[in-house]
């Protein structure tokens, strides 16, 4: 009889490594998520770096557009504006901030190509290297799953077989102790036993054979390829560990290395506000500004206990001189050094009033202010700048003879340099006609000869104003395109006031209007105006304070008699009696103009 071994003991046996296999599957499916989830943090890093660089990019962008909005304009008011220290370091620091934000713009490149373009592409590499051993890892897997799939097969075969034997030598038995069996069936039963029993072997082989290969191929991958694996898996991912460490060294790198030139800008910065000098800026302000005007002198006292009985004839002049009397004048200054926008009138109804009446009159006087803010609306004004202060009209003067021969130089330069093109062209016939630059060269000299024409205008008013030439006669005025003819009612006659060579104003009037007399002490007092007619009438439709100078307070409704029409300067010049006239806003006032009135205002 054979005697065969348990088959339930060999499945237990052989019933271990399932659970093993098992177990490392499911290693490689947290090693899986665990990788997934570094790849993840790499990538969400990328993008932390990525917008970065844009909110540096932006920030640059922004400080860029801050400094270009502050720029002071080419050829603008503001340009002159940058002379003095405070606004050059303030020009200064918008260069420094330009400079500042170009250093931005470095930190933006450098991480963009340092980090998120390097970190992509080793994203990139390390999935596919990932894909790799993972793959590897599923193929061993799958390998040594198909080795237990044979073992079970060859373990299921032996105990089948195990079994039909154990099952034919039992039915051998049987029929070998039965009498009534033949001979020949109890052989066919002993061989069909003996059969059974071979295969039983066979399979029993077989399966010992599956189970050795098996035991090996499980050790092999237990104990080499999965380890290799987990090896290889373990050194990518410690390497995404260095570089994701190493990309964060050098985020703040890039940021150390322009902090020294950021730095730099901001020692520019404070060396700038370190330059403001406010007692030069002071300077310039009063160099800029200064008139040349000599201040008024003192006002003599006057004696009211004698009547004033002076005629503006040259004679009466004369005796009063020769009498030895001496009328009480305004100051000690020679004729034409009076304060700017002061009269000298000569009319003999305004010399019966008290001298301190003319002085407040003249000291108040609104067509004055008038006359000074219509300069001001005039826009370009006067060609050789009287109307300005002695001063301010030198440095004007300077500024347009500079700018002249500037203008000169550059039509020189280019009538030398097509000269020289016309001489190439005569040398050489093939490279050009050279009578085609005739007729450039006639409009250069007739340019240069123009502005030569004008430097020598300006250099003449500039020399006027420096007190190396006299003053300019009626003819030169008229030939300077400044002088007009005056009208007899004199409008403009306060636009006209003109500057002496030595510096002070002096005043040019009609001929119908002013009363030429001899150069006496008594020519510096202050004479009043002769009281302008009455044109019409007016009713005040608000009350109106009038607390400046020249100005004259109304109540609502009040009439009130019209001496002067408003000049386009919004001001209406009123009267109430002999002694209160002013000004007064012309929409406080609704005027009734006499048909046969005059319009226009004189000035004596």
């Amino acid at each position: 009889m054979v005697s065969l071994p348990h088959p339930y003991v060999l499945h237990a046996a052989v019933s271990a490594p399932c659970l093993c296999c098992r177990k490392g599957k499911d290693q490689f499916d947290n090693l899986e998520k665990h990788t997934q989830w570094g790849i993840d943090v790499l990538e969400k890093y990328i993008k932390f770096v990525k917008e970065r660089t844009e909110i540096e990019l932006s920030y640059a962008k922004q400080l860029r557009n801050l400094s270009k909005k502050y720029q002071p304009k080419k050829n603008s008011k503001e340009e002159e504006e940058y002379r003095y220290t405070s606004t050059r370091a303030f020009l200064a620091t918008l260069n420094e901030m330009n400079d500042y934000a170009g250093q931005h713009e470095v930190i933006s490149e450098n991480m963009t190509s340092l980090i998120t373009g390097e970190l992509t592409r080793y994203v990139q590499e390390l999935k596919q290297e990932r894909k790799s051993h993972f793959h590897d890892g599923r193929k061993a897997q799958q390998h040594i799953e198909t080795c237990w799939k044979q073992l079970e097969a060859s373990k299921r075969r032996f105990e089948r077989d195990c079994k039909e034997a154990d099952r034919a030598q039992q039915y051998f038995e049987k029929m070998d102790a039965d009498i009534n069996v033949t001979k020949a069936d109890v052989e066919k039963a002993r061989q069909q036993a003996q059969l059974r029993h071979q295969m039983a072997e066979d399979s029993k082989a077989e399966y010992s054979s599956t189970l050795q290969k098996f035991n090996s191929e499980q050790h092999e991958h237990y104990y080499t390829h999965i380890p290799n694996i987990f090896q290889k898996i373990q050194e990518m991912e410690e390497r995404r560990i260095v570089r994701i460490g190493e990309s964060m060294k050098t985020f703040a790198e890039v940021d150390r290395q322009v902090i020294p030139i950021i730095g730099k800008c901001l020692d520019e910065i404070t060396k700038a506000a370190e330059a403001v000098d406010h007692k030069n800026d002071s300077q310039m302000v009063i160099e800029a500004f200064k008139s040349g005007f000599e201040p008024p002198g003192d006002i003599d006292f006057e004696d009211f206990t004698q009547p004033m009985k002076r005629t503006v004839s040259e004679s009466s002049l004369s005796n009063s001189r020769g009498d030895g009397k001496s009328e009480p004048k305004f100051g000690s200054k020679s004729k034409g050094k009076l304060w700017p926008f002061i009269k000298k009138n000569k009319s003999p109804k305004q010399q019966k009033e008290p001298l301190s009446h003319r002085f407040n009159e003249f000291m108040t006087s609104k067509p004055k202010i008038h006359c000074f803010r219509s300069l001001k609306r005039g826009g370009a004004g006067p060609e050789d700048f009287s109307n300005l202060p002695p001063e301010q009209r030198r440095k004007k003067l300077q500024q347009k003879v500079d700018e002249l021969n500037r203008d000169i130089q550059k039509e020189m330069d280019q009538r030398d340099a097509l000269t020289k093109m016309k001489d190439v062209y005569i040398k050489n016939p093939q490279m050009g006609d050279a009578a085609s630059v005739d007729h450039r060269l006639a409009e250069l000299g007739q340019n240069i000869e123009k502005l030569r024409l004008e430097v020598q205008k300006f250099e003449g008013w500039l020399a006027e104003v420096e007190g190396r030439l006299p003053a300019r006669t009626e003819q030169s005025r008229r030939q300077s395109g400044v002088y007009e003819a005056q009208n007899p009612s004199g409008v403009n006659s306060c636009a006209q006031d003109r500057e002496s060579p030595d510096g002070s104003y002096t005043e040019e009037q009609s001929q119908e209007t002013e009363m030429k007399v001899p150069a006496t002490d008594f020519d510096d007092e202050f004479d009043d105006e002769e009281p302008l007619p009455t044109i019409g009438t007016c009713k005040a439709l608000y009350t109106f304070e009038g607390q400046n100078e020249g100005t004259i307070s109304v109540a609502e409704g009040e009439m009130l008699y019209v001496i002067e029409e408003d000049k386009g300067d919004g001001w209406t010049r009123i009267r109430r009696n002999e002694d209160e006239e002013g000004y007064v806003p012309t929409s406080y006032v609704e005027v009734y103009l006499d048909k046969n009135a005059k319009g226009a205002m004189t000035y004596i």
